[in-house]
């Protein structure tokens, strides 16, 4: 079994906190480093933690290193930039580019990004287009293998809890009892079930770009 380095952006956010405790946990996995503004709360003999400066390329990409994949599940809300959309660009495309171009020079070959349903650069909706723009672009760069992960509504807890969240999801749960056929991407899903799709599709010797929706997410982990 080939070891490998795996590096995740967004390790402190709802999928990338799954991503890092199951990569840690897969023996697949030799050395998983994490790229953050702030410390994890936990520790483990695997884990490198790197506190980057995400505006100096240069500390970017000294401390993305070498390494297999890059994990790419950073994202923000209007809310946390406070509706600045200059801001809400930087975090959610700037700084995945930036790996993904790190990434290429330091020889990694998977890239496993996470957008959402509904990306689509022409869009008329400014998150919906920053994702399809971000995809696209991923895609221009020469990877082995890049996988766009597109769940819709997450569920889980945050470590950051949000006011009436519980009870939103609750309903989103029972709503999505209904999405079938073509609907059916919009399904609900876990936070720990995104990650662990993605990680099972690092294993696969794919090669090319690759999509998931709900159906190919769940598919993937069953």
């Amino acid at each position: 079994m080939e070891q490998q380095t795996a590096v995740v952006i967004g390790a402190t956010g709802l999928i990338g906190t799954h991503v890092v405790q199951k990569l840690l946990s897969d023996d697949r996995f030799t050395i998983v480093r994490t790229l953050s503004r702030r410390p994890l709360v936990f520790n483990h003999p695997k884990l490198q933690q790197k506190i980057v400066n995400f505006n100096d390329l240069n500390d970017f990409k000294t401390k993305l290193g070498e390494g297999d994949t890059i994990f790419s599940c950073i994202g923000t809300t209007q809310k946390n930039v406070k509706g600045n959309n200059k801001e809400y660009k930087k975090i959610d495309y700037d700084i995945p580019l930036q790996a993904a171009k790190a990434g290429v020079l330091q020889g990694f070959k998977k890239i496993s990004i996470v957008s959402s349903v509904g990306a689509d650069a022409a869009s008329s909706n400014f998150y919906l287009q920053l994702k399809g723009k971000i995809e696209n672009d991923i895609k221009a760069l020469p990877f082995e293998s890049v996988s766009i992960f597109r769940p819709s509504m997450l569920l889980g807890q945050r470590m950051v809890k949000r006011r009436f969240e519980k009870i939103l999801q609750g309903s989103i749960k029972f709503i999505s009892g209904f999405m079938i056929g073509a609907l059916q991407k919009y399904h609900s899903i876990y936070a720990k079930d995104v990650a662990e799709a993605m990680i099972a599709e690092s294993k696969q010797d794919n090669t090319g770009i690759h999509i998931f929706e709900y159906k190919e997410i769940m598919h993937l982990i069953r």
